[in-house]
Parts: structure tokens; C-alpha cells; sequence
């Protein structure tokens, strides 16, 4: 075959394992009938143009099985043979929360069921790792905490003023209507931020659009970090303790801070060779949950639809 990019074409696609938990303690999940194919399989589907794969996701479950989900960790990628060529399919765990199901044009039965049956049932090898992925209870199924840093503010240099009063310029104000587009999947319950400008305007349109105020976290500040880490250490492990309700707090952080943290975290970086810090990119964000040492981290360097960074878990 020839390598990608020699004569090939890359199918992408997105997907989601749905789960819900069950009385008593456990959980079921639920696979999609396709008439078209006459197959039981995950739901999932093709990227409109510009749409992040998580977006895609989401948008798909949503159109194929009328589910309302909370996108929780990235699952597993598979890849496999379609007469167009290799296909790639990245799935998120996906908690349902409301709608119902009604046929339609590419579904005409969902099922819901034990994860061992529905791996029995299902025509793929490839759905049946996704499930696999699922029924894992070394790992939390939903994060607890989103570690976001700041959209771009142009130059240090260039900015007359006190730099906590830098503000973003116009690519970190895209970059940050962008997180307020895709960061709702995740359900956040509040938004905290590092006493910087630059951050409360990264997290203003996510904000407006959840109907939620920011609160200061000052020891998430860059100097604050650094004259006193365990203090942000502190309030980080505040925000991944298990709560009674679920919910994920969004914290809007700076460069300086986001990837010592991470590391005091446990969180280490295997995204490229002789890389000793997680990266923090502006207008990233850091998906997290579980407990400090035992982290699933995946890491998104942005939610532009060409973005394929994820960390490890």
C-alpha cells in the first residue's frame, strides 16, 4: 500500500461511545442499527468543512441518534480499510443526559445494553476496542477540570502598559470565541482565571455564552505560581476532587504556570521526542480528571478543525 500521502487519501471521521449509568452501580452503553449497511456500530461520522473533530463528534451522535450527550476523555482511534482508502476515527466517551431517539434516514434502531453485550453485538473489531475503552475503571470516564491558557496578546514588547493590562489581540479573540464554541460539550459548572486581562477576555465569550461570571484564581498567575507554587498546586487539587454533583471547572491560566503544574501533576509528555514539559500553547486547553499522579490528560492544542494534539492518558 502506498504511504499516506503517496497515492492515498485519509478518510477522517469522529464518533462517540455513549454511556449511562445504571441503579445499582454500573453502566450501559449503546450501539446504532445502520440499514445501510446492516450493521451494529458506534455512532460517527465525516467533518463538515472547518469543524473540529470533536465538533464532529458531537454533531453526529447528536443528528444519528437524537441524544444529548457531555463529551467526557478521548477514547481510542481506529484505523481501517474503506474502498476511498485508510480510514481514521477518533471517538470521545459521551455521557447522555436527555433526548430521544427517532429513526431516520441513517439509523433506524438504537440499542441500549451491557458493555459485554453490546461487544457481542457489534460488527466491528474496531467499535469493540472503543468499547473496551469504556468499560475502564482505572481512569475516569469524565474530566473534572479544564486547564486553558490565554489566547495570544501580541508582544510583550510592544505593549506600553502594565502587562497584566495587556490585552489579546485579534487572533486571541478568534482563538477565544473558538473555545467558546467547543468548551460547552464538556458541561462546565464555573470559570476561574489568573488576575490577567488577557485571561478573563480568553474566557468573556465562554462565559456569555454559558451565562456564568469568571471568579479570580490568583494563584494561577505566572508571578503568583512562582512565588508560591504549593499554593496553586492546592487550589488545582481542589478543583479535581470528586464532587457530589458532576461538573468541570474551567481555569484560564498563563504559559508560565500551566506546564509545571501539569508535571507536579504526574502529567508527562510524550508528543515529541527529548520534550521534557507538557506543552501550553496559547489558546490551548488541558482536559483533565482523576487524582494528582494518576491524570487522564489529553491536551488540545487548539480547536481549529487542522488541530490533531492530544496528550497522553
Amino acid at each position: 500500500m502506498p504511504a499516506e500521502g503517496e497515492g492515498t487519501r485519509l478518510v477522517r471521521a469522529a464518533g462517540g461511545a455513549l454511556w449511562r449509568p445504571v441503579v445499582g452501580g454500573g453502566l450501559e452503553t449503546a450501539l446504532v442499527h445502520r440499514p445501510k449497511y446492516d450493521d451494529w456500530s458506534l455512532p460517527k461520522g465525516k467533518p463538515d468543512a472547518g469543524e473540529h473533530l470533536l465538533q464532529t463528534a458531537v454533531r453526529e451522535v447528536a443528528e444519528e441518534t437524537g441524544l444529548d450527550v457531555v463529551v467526557g476523555r478521548r477514547s481510542v482511534r481506529t484505523e481501517y480499510e474503506v474502498p476511498e482508502g485508510p480510514k481514521r476515527v477518533d471517538y470521545w466517551l459521551m455521557r447522555v443526559v436527555g433526548g430521544d431517539f427517532l429513526p431516520n434516514d441513517e439509523v433506524d434502531e438504537l440499542r441500549w445494553m451491557q458493555v459485554d453485550e453490546a461487544c457481542a453485538l457489534a460488527s466491528h473489531a474496531h467499535d469493540r476496542a472503543v468499547l473496551a475503552d469504556l468499560a475502564r475503571t482505572d481512569v475516569p470516564r469524565e474530566p473534572s477540570l479544564l486547564l486553558v491558557r490565554h489566547g495570544r496578546a501580541g508582544s510583550k514588547s510592544d505593549w506600553d502598559g502594565p502587562d497584566d493590562l495587556r490585552p489579546l489581540d485579534a487572533k486571541g479573540r478568534r482563538q477565544a470565541a473558538q473555545l467558546a464554541q467547543v468548551l460547552p460539550s464538556f458541561a462546565p459548572v464555573e470559570l476561574l482565571t489568573a488576575e490577567r486581562v488577557r485571561c478573563r477576555e480568553t474566557l468573556e465569550p465562554l462565559a456569555e455564552r454559558l451565562g456564568c461570571d469568571i471568579r479570580p484564581l490568583p494563584e494561577l498567575g505566572e508571578e503568583e505560581f512562582a512565588a508560591d507554587p504549593q499554593a496553586a498546586l492546592a487550589a488545582v487539587e481542589r478543583l479535581l476532587a470528586p464532587r457530589e454533583q458532576p461538573g468541570v471547572s474551567v481555569v484560564c491560566s498563563q504559559g508560565g504556570a500551566i506546564p509545571s503544574v501539569l508535571m507536579s501533576l504526574g502529567v508527562r509528555w510524550e508528543g515529541m521526542a527529548g520534550r521534557l514539559h507538557p506543552p501550553a500553547a496559547k489558546g490551548s486547553t488541558w482536559v483533565l480528571g482523576g487524582r494528582p499522579g494518576a491524570l487522564a490528560a489529553d491536551y488540545y492544542r487548539d480547536f481549529w478543525a487542522d488541530s490533531a494534539d492530544v496528550g497522553p492518558r
